[in-house]
């Protein structure tokens, strides 16, 4: 949370109908944090998802072809080892 913490170098104003104001004090104060932190954390959220979700990449038919045969490939001994190593790890397995 040092990142979230250090001084904010701009200011980002809107405005806000009273009970929306309200309802994101509410919010805020459930997860202890002031109405700018709350703000900006869950803009930054939304931001970012938004971003993901709009990734695209731009590859030639024999990229693209050559992504499709990795995936498609079974994995090797080693990848097949880490995979084991990750779901033996504590909270990383199968959920039951």
């Amino acid at each position: 949370m040092s990142e979230d913490s250090a001084t904010a170098e701009v200011n980002i104003h809107l405005r806000a109908r009273a009970h929306d104001r309200q309802l994101i004090d509410q919010a805020a104060a459930l997860t202890g944090a002031n109405r700018s932190q709350f703000m900006l954390a869950s803009a930054l959220t939304a931001a970012r998802n938004v971003l993901l979700d709009q990734t695209t990449l731009l590859v030639d038919a024999l990229a693209f072809q050559a992504i499709l045969d990795r995936l498609e490939a079974p994995p090797t001994a080693e990848q097949a080892a880490g995979l084991r190593r990750l779901l033996a790890a504590p909270n990383l397995g199968p959920r039951g």
